[in-house]
Parts: structure tokens; C-alpha cells; sequence
């Protein structure tokens, strides 16, 4: 599968068969994370065999099941962290998705103890979110999602800006609140958040399906 038809793909799976992710999948997903974690500044890592952070009452609460392994998002607390978290996070997603494998944010569902603990993280090392990966019990689905007009501000959009904002639009936000904006200024395109919780993490998500359609850089 091709990172773009993984985004054509990538639907939210909340409950996983539990069954331990293949050798080579998870191979390819740790030189993935080594790889986010360098050009990031991040410290991201994957997590696998380990129950016991979606069991909590908070899991159960948001409808996960069958998760034993997931990415644990962290990274030195900084100004743009959120954000890091949310670019690369999503770049782990499509690479999984790519892989054969489900996936799901989580910001708050899980039990946030057990991931420090599992994920070993150092000093200094903020947890921000975490991804539950593995073999889904179904694909998921797709979600109502606002249209080009609602999201975009730009005269006569080249055919690039428009594939952007299309993958914009099937990426994962809090809640399916796509609470964000691309401008087209010239040959320029800044995105923005309009608001909402977690809105950082989102951003960051959009930004790196809005540069997987169009082939452009953002950051």
C-alpha cells in the first residue's frame, strides 16, 4: 500500500484482536519511529505486548479493546511540542496503515501511568498523547467531514493546493472537529488552527496530510 492510498484507508479502530504485530511490520515501524524521533526532536516509542494502558476505566470508557501495543508520544516540553507530536504521530499512522495495521489517537482514554512506565520515559520527557496500533477487528469508518469551502481560503486554487486540502480533510482530529484553515497567499500556503481542544496536536496532524496530497512542504 502507498502512503497515499493509506490515507484513503487510515480509519480510527478502537477494538484489536490483540494479536502481537508481525516481526517485519514491527521492524519497519521502530526504524520509522527512530526516523520521526531524529528530524522531530521527539521521543517516541513503540510499545508493543503490553495490556495494561488501555484497561483502565478511561479505555473502557472510550471504547477500546484488545489494545497490547501502541506508540507512546513524547518529547521534551517545548513551545511547538504539540504540534511535533501531532506531524510525526501521523506519520507513524500512515506508515502502520501502509503496513496492514490500525490505528487510533488517544489523548486522554488511557491509563497515563502504565504508558510512562512501559514506555520508560526519561526526565524531562513529556507524554503527550499516545496511538493504539495493531490489527483491527474491522477497518473502521468514515466520518461526516466538511467540505473544501469550509476549510480552505484561496482565489483560483492550483490543482496541487486542492489535493492537499483533500487529505487534509480525511486526517484524524479530536473528536472529528477539523477545526483548522489552509490560506493560499500567492504561491504560499499557511495553515491555521480555528480553535478547539487539542488543536496543536491536530494541526500538526493536518499539516503532514496536507503535504503527503499536495507535494509541498509546510514546515
Amino acid at each position: 500500500m502507498t502512503l497515499e492510498e493509506a490515507v484513503f484507508a487510515r480509519h480510527s479502530v478502537r477494538a484489536y484482536t490483540g494479536e502481537p504485530i508481525a516481526e517485519d511490520a514491527a521492524a519497519a515501524l521502530k526504524e520509522e519511529t527512530e526516523a520521526c524521533n531524529r528530524e522531530g526532536g521527539l521521543a517516541i516509542r513503540l510499545v508493543q505486548n503490553e495490556p495494561k494502558a488501555f484497561k483502565s476505566f478511561l479505555a473502557r470508557y472510550g471504547k477500546f479493546s484488545g489494545v497490547t501495543s501502541y506508540f507512546a508520544i513524547a518529547g521534551e516540553q517545548a513551545d511547538d511540542l504539540q504540534e511535533r507530536a501531532g506531524y510525526y504521530g501521523e506519520r507513524l499512522v500512515l506508515k502502520a496503515q501502509a503496513l496492514g495495521l490500525n490505528t487510533c489517537w488517544a489523548a486522554l482514554t488511557f491509563g497515563k501511568g502504565a504508558v510512562k512506565k512501559a514506555a520508560c520515559l526519561k526526565k524531562g520527557e513529556k507524554l503527550v498523547c499516545v496511538i493504539a496500533v495493531g490489527y483491527g477487528k474491522t477497518q473502521g469508518a468514515a466520518r461526516k467531514s466538511k467540505t473544501f469551502d469550509d476549510v480552505a481560503v484561496a482565489k483560483d486554487a492550483p490543482d496541487w493546493f486542492k489535493k492537499g486540502v483533500e487529505f487534509a480533510l480525511l486526517a484524524p482530529t479530536a473528536t472529528n472537529q477539523q477545526k483548522f484553515r489552509f490560506i493560499l497567499e500567492g504561491d504560499t500556503v499557511r495553515a491555521e488552527s480555528t480553535g478547539g481542544f487539542y488543536d496543536k496536536i491536530d494541526l500538526g496532524i493536518v499539516k503532514y496530510h496536507f503535504e503527503t496530497g499536495s507535494g509541498r512542504k509546510l514546515r
